[in-house]
Formats: C-alpha cells, sequence, structure tokens
C-alpha cells in the first residue's frame, strides 16, 4: 500500500503481481478496502496491477474537497499515478465509472497505452449514457438497494436466485447500508459521470481496444458498447453472458479480456 501526492490530490493505490505494467481504474464506490476488489481478480497473476482509490473515496484525498471534479481531473489524476510510477508506456483497464476516466486517458496520453479495454461503460453523448446513479443514490436506502440490483443485471425481474444474491452484493455497497448516505466524495463522483461526454472524440484514441459488455447490463446497456465499438477506430466488441458484473458472471470474461491484453504486452520494451 503507497500514498503519492499528485497535484491536489493524494492518492492511495495498491500495486500487486509481477509483469508487463496494468493500471486498473475502478468504478462507482470503488475502495480497495473492500473486498473482493481488482487486486483480488486473476490479472495479478499476469501483470504487474496498479489499482488506486479515487479522489475522496476510500483513502484517497483532495486537498480542494470543496471543488466539484470533471471526468478530465479524474484522468489526470490516473495520468499523474503512472508518471509517478515511472511507466512509459501500459495496458489500460476501465472498468463502469472507471472506464469512463480510461476513455479521457487515452485520449489525453495517446500511443502510451499498449492495450486498452473500457469494461460496462458508456461514452455518453452520441454513444448512449450509463444509467443515472445519481437518481438511485437519491431514493431511500430500502428502495435504492431494489433499484440498483435490478439495474446490475435485468435477468433479476424472472429470476429470484439472482436478485437475492445481487441484492446481498449491493447492500455492502457504499452508500447502500441502512440508515446510510453516499459520501461527499462519492457525490462528487457521481455529479462527474452525470457529464461524462467523450463520444465525439473517440475517433482520437490510438490504442488497440476490447469493448467489453454483459448482455444483461442495465447501468452500461449492451448498445452503449456497440456504439463505443464503431466510433474508437481500432477497437473490436465482446459481449458475455452477465450483467454489470459480467466478467465475474462468465467463465469466458477474463480469458477473453486476458488474451487481447497479453497480445502485445511484451511486445516492447518500452518502460521507464
Amino acid at each position: 500500500m503507497a500514498q503519492a501526492l499528485l497535484g491536489e490530490v493524494e492518492l492511495h493505490y495498491q500495486k500487486v503481481g509481477s509483469g508487463w505494467p496494468l493500471l486498473v481504474i475502478n468504478g462507482t464506490g470503488g475502495d480497495l478496502s473492500r473486498h473482493p476488489n481488482p487486486l483480488d481478480w486473476v490479472l495479478t497473476e499476469h501483470f504487474e496491477v496498479v489499482c488506486y482509490d479515487h479522489r475522496g473515496l476510500g483513502r484517497s484525498e483532495s486537498l480542494n474537497p470543496d471543488i466539484q471534479p470533471t471526468m478530465t481531473d479524474f484522468a489526470q489524476d490516473a495520468a499523474r499515478l503512472v508518471d509517478h510510477l515511472g511507466w512509459d508506456r501500459f495496458s489500460l483497464l476501465g472498468i463502469s465509472f472507471g472506464g469512463m476516466v480510461a476513455q479521457e486517458l487515452a485520449l489525453s496520453v495517446g500511443r502510451r497505452i499498449q492495450r486498452l479495454v473500457l469494461a460496462c461503460t458508456s461514452s455518453g453523448g452520441g454513444g448512449g449514457c450509463s444509467y443515472p446513479l445519481h437518481e438511485v443514490y437519491a431514493l431511500s436506502p430500502e428502495h435504492r438497494v431494489r433499484e440498483m440490483t435490478a439495474l446490475l443485471d435485468t435477468r433479476t425481474a424472472r429470476d429470484e436466485q439472482l436478485r437475492r444474491l445481487l441484492a446481498t452484493v449491493v447492500a455492502g455497497s457504499e452508500g447502500f447500508a441502512p440508515n446510510s448516505r453516499p459520501s461527499p466524495g462519492l457525490i462528487r463522483q457521481l455529479e462527474a459521470r452525470r457529464h461524462h461526454d467523450a463520444f465525439d472524440r473517440l475517433d482520437q484514441i490510438t490504442a488497440a481496444t476490447l469493448v467489453a459488455g454483459g448482455c444483461y447490463d442495465g447501468i452500461a446497456a449492451p448498445e452503449n458498447s456497440v456504439r463505443l465499438t464503431e466510433r474508437i477506430p481500432n477497437s473490436q466488441l465482446a459481449l458475455f453472458e452477465g450483467g454489470h458484473g459480467f466478467f465475474l458472471q462468465d467463465p469466458t470474461a477474463w480469458p477473453a479480456m486476458l488474451a487481447f491484453l497479453s497480445d502485445q504486452s511484451t511486445s516492447s520494451s518500452s518502460r521507464a
């Protein structure tokens, strides 16, 4: 575990594994103190994986907590972190909100990214927006859990066992426990998410890209993944049997994403 003072933000990050560097950008409310998290996934068996808490979440702090960050600000946090790590070139996996940050990061650092995976995410604008989660968090805790459960996997409308399982997962997430409220950092994250729109600039992404999504995702709809793929020049689409957490539901998802990330991960030794 480590802390890095990066401009106006002190980021908490963790590094696990060895191999080609892979930055994983977590989703809404992501916190490395909660398990499982990206550092518990199979990625660490293949790469040097770094993941971090977004500003205002977990153990990361903003020196100006009253300022509303934009998605560009969140991407700048990531860019400063890879500079701090001394990574000249690296691969990138962005999940949900992290996929939005990853789009902005890919647009800003260009060819430094070797391979890019955008998982269960949306471009905003003409490519379609992810579900307005700020409206979900504004509900009462009971209704919040029910609504989020339905969005995570649309099959919960007819699969009671799946609904119960996902409801338990949701209830343990930040801002969903009884008598709890979203933290100020989470509220600011939701606000940045609400205004995300990278669609018209996606044709400037140069990294080879895999857009991965779940067929039953009610947050980042499958058609949003299709539009991302149509807009990003060197991209391919993979849809899996699952919802917003398809990579934990479909056993073929991780092998497909790992194969993509590994395809050229050792083709260049350009690393600081």
